[in-house]
């Protein structure tokens, strides 16, 4: 192309030499100038173009050669996988051969096979869970294998598993001494010595313990029973040969949590809630008005059975007071008189009956808060209800607790108080009537003497009329 493009450039040239014979020498040169170029520039591309070629063949070659490999690493796999799927069809055959024979040989061995699994998971959970794995928990492994296994165990698993059974059959008539980790509140975790009692109980020196065999330690029960043993207690009593009782819970555990959940006389009070303890106020109230004025009538009734010994000398007693009343009016009329006794018994009997009424109010609104409080937790439950649903008790056991408490707290606390004011009107009572009796009396014989001088003096204007 560069060749047919220098020819016809200088075919132009030479048409133009007739039309340009005034040219300079300068153009001439030029001419000549840019045909060495071009012609260089050729040879140049063409020798690029030569590079260039012999690249592409070796390339070609190259991929070639690649192409061939890849095509006899083909033939090769695609060999191998065919002689491969041959191999797994006859091992397939085999292995299908085998599991019928071995399904006809070993019989009756399935059978045994899950009665072996089932014991085995059986024992696991009392490893794990009894007590006795504190110290007697030699072949768990070996029960765990058989639990997991697929196949029929060994003669060596089955082995350990019968020795395990007897471990623990030693293990749960025995009384050991022992030593494990112990679980704080605080969550830290300390090495303490203690008591197995067999298969049963835990003990250390706070009482009995919750073994967790999972984790491989144990933790204090949040309340201990009433008189219950202790790990150095009960190491005294063995030593010493002595016979000792103990409360054991037989169900290994269970009742010592449900001990936990029994609610005490102060939960109970708590679950009243604010009309609880306003309750219990009115009857703390109400229960030292009674006891004050108890007192105060039981001394009343002592001095006024000492004063009737004394009549002459009036005391700092009721009786003697109306006795006092009685020695400075008895120069009055008897009706007078009579009226001066009956006021003075009537402040006697204010004072005796101070407090009283407030007694029988306390009584009357103890149930009064405790319907109350009834309500409120049905309210309250209610509102429960309406948020959560009834699906779980649970979740309403506050307001159905609060209901009833403050029910029971404001029925007890009303029969103690009205018993108190009956008794307590009832001696107030009594002595009112030893008052009124005795002035009853003072007044009769103010009469009887006045009548006694009356009658004398009318003898006495009589016999002078004679």
């Amino acid at each position: 192309m560069m060749k047919k493009w220098l020819s016809v450039a200088l075919l132009s040239s030479a048409a133009l030499l007739p039309h340009t014979a005034l040219a300079s020498d300068n153009q001439v040169a030029l001419d000549k100038s840019l045909v060495q170029k071009a012609q260089q520039e050729n040879r140049q591309q063409q020798s690029h173009n030569t590079v260039r070629e012999s690249g592409f063949k070796q390339t070609q070659q190259e991929l070639q050669a690649m192409k061939n490999k890849l095509v006899a690493e083909r033939a090769a796999l695609q060999a191998e996988a065919d002689t491969l799927s041959v191999t797994f069809s006859e091992n397939e055959a085999e292995l299908a051969q085998l599991e019928e024979k071995l399904r006809l040989e070993t019989g009756s061995l399935g059978e045994l096979f899950g009665v072996v699994r089932q014991n085995a998971k059986e024992l696991e959970a009392e490893l794990k869970h009894s007590v006795t794995g504190v110290d007697a928990n030699t072949y768990l492994q070996n029960i765990d294998d058989i639990v997991a296994a697929k196949s029929l165990p060994t003669l060596t698993q089955l082995e350990a598993m019968w020795r395990s059974m007897a471990e623990q059959v030693k293990a749960s008539g025995e009384i050991a001494n022992v030593s494990f980790n112990l679980l704080d509140g605080e969550g830290r975790e300390q090495t303490v010595n203690g008591i197995r009692l067999g298969s049963m109980a835990l003990l250390d020196d706070a009482g009995y313990v919750k073994w967790n065999g999972q984790r491989g330690d144990a933790v204090n029960y949040l309340r201990q029973p009433e008189h219950g043993p202790t790990a150095s207690t009960l190491t005294s009593a063995l030593n010493s040969g002595e016979m000792t009782s103990l409360v054991i819970d037989p169900s290994r555990g269970i009742l010592l949590e449900q001990l936990a959940n029994s609610p005490t006389l102060s939960d109970r009070l708590n679950a009243g809630g604010v009309v609880g303890n306003i309750i219990l106020g009115l009857l703390a109230i109400g229960l030292i008005i009674a006891l004050v004025r108890g007192v105060s009538l039981l001394i009343a009734r002592r001095k006024i059975a000492k004063q009737l010994k004394a009549p002459t000398q009036p005391g700092d007693n009721p009786l003697g007071r109306i006795l006092a009343v009685y020695q400075k009016d008895k120069h009055r009329s008897v009706e007078a008189l009579e009226l001066r006794l009956l006021e003075a018994v009537v402040d006697e009997q204010t004072h005796l009956e101070k407090g009283l009424s407030m007694l029988k109010l306390l009584a009357a609104l103890a149930p009064m808060l405790g319907l109350l409080g009834t309500v409120t937790g049905m309210i309250e439950t209610f509102q429960v209800i309406t948020q959560f649903g009834n699906g779980d008790p649970k979740v309403m056991a506050g307001g159905i607790s609060m209901a009833l408490v403050t029910t029971v707290l404001g029925l007890v606390a009303a029969m103690p108080l009205l018993l108190a004011h009956n008794v307590l009107s009832s001696q107030a009572e009594n002595i009112r009537n030893i008052l009124e009796k005795q002035g009853i009396g003072l007044v009769a014989e103010q009469a009887e003497r006045d009548m006694a001088k009356r009658n004398q003096a009318s003898n006495t204007i009589a016999e002078h009329a004679a």
